[in-house]
């Protein structure tokens, strides 16, 4: 850039400027990461949707929800894939869950913990009536450790099944889908990705301590909370936000305020706004 400027090249503006940016963007990135100071903000992820009540409707918004995540996990550069995935009868899932391995995943994510609302014109009726439906969204530090949780064998009651997949002769024959339930709990996860039953046991024991860590981490609020005087509310009355794509478009955040009037784009994956909203609220910069 000196050589440029001395010999009044302005060939390179362009590149440079971009360069800039480039940096800039990338300051502002790790100045926001300084705001993390739990544990486990800096660890992947494990995310679940779950359709509501509403059937097609909603199983329908949850798939459009896992592909938004998706779609975020795939714009950061992170790595993502899906676990586990109930399907709907007719279109969508009923419930998936995402493994999202990448610096600070859970950090961003966990802002996404709690329901999700949609409105829109109705793609499965007829006269196109307005239709409001939800989904469920919960998110979970992802272990990596068996020290961070420790499981007793005699806890555990492992099953295996065959995974749902294609029928014909892509069918699966043998049993390699695996479910873990945890006793004392009542915690379930399973895993049916891989091939191997060997790396879906794996997969679902790591799924198993991420649960049991958030329902650990989930306790210790309710009683933080408790000692504060606090009302901790949970399930499907905490709606975090909505998406209206009728009669008007907007996605709007109900715990910061934070508006987008392009609810395509963030249905498309672009959710870092939305997410530094909150959580600039609550790590004590907004």
């Amino acid at each position: 850039m000196e050589l440029a400027l001395a010999e009044g090249d302005s060939s390179l503006e362009a590149d440079i400027t971009a360069e800039v940016s480039k940096l800039e963007r990338r300051l502002d990135e790790l100045e926001f990461q300084l705001l993390f100071s739990g544990e486990h903000e800096g660890k992947g992820a494990l995310l679940a949707v779950h359709a509501g009540a509403g059937g097609t409707e909603s199983q329908d918004w949850a798939h459009m929800l896992l592909r938004m995540y998706l779609r975020w996990a795939e714009r950061r550069g992170y790595e993502a894939r899906v676990v586990e995935m109930s399907p709907g009868e007719e279109a969508g899932i009923k419930s998936a869950l995402i493994e999202v391995r990448g610096d600070y995943a859970y950090g961003y994510l966990k802002s996404e913990r709690g329901v999700h609302r949609l409105v829109r014109l109705s793609p499965f009726n007829a006269d196109h009536l307005r239709h409001t439906s939800f989904a469920l969204v919960e998110v979970m530090p992802l272990v990596e450790s068996e020290v961070e949780v420790s499981i007793s064998p005699d806890d555990l009651k492992i099953e295996v099944f065959r995974a749902s997949g294609p029928g014909g002769q892509h069918m699966q024959k043998s049993s390699t889908a695996v479910r873990i339930t945890h006793l004392p709990s009542g915690l379930v996860a399973s895993c049916q990705d891989e091939r191997s039953q060997l790396r879906n046991k794996e997969t679902a024991l790591r799924v198993l301590r991420s649960r049991l860590l958030e329902q650990e981490l989930e306790r210790q609020a309710e009683e933080q909370a408790r000692l504060k005087g606090e009302h901790v509310s949970a399930g499907w009355g905490n709606q975090i936000r909505s998406y209206v794509l009728h009669p008007y478009k907007l996605v709007k955040d109900h715990r910061s305020g934070y508006e987008s009037s392009d609810p395509n784009a963030v249905l498309d994956g672009d959710l870092d706004e939305l997410l530094k909203a909150y959580l600039k609220l609550t790590l004590g910069e907004g």
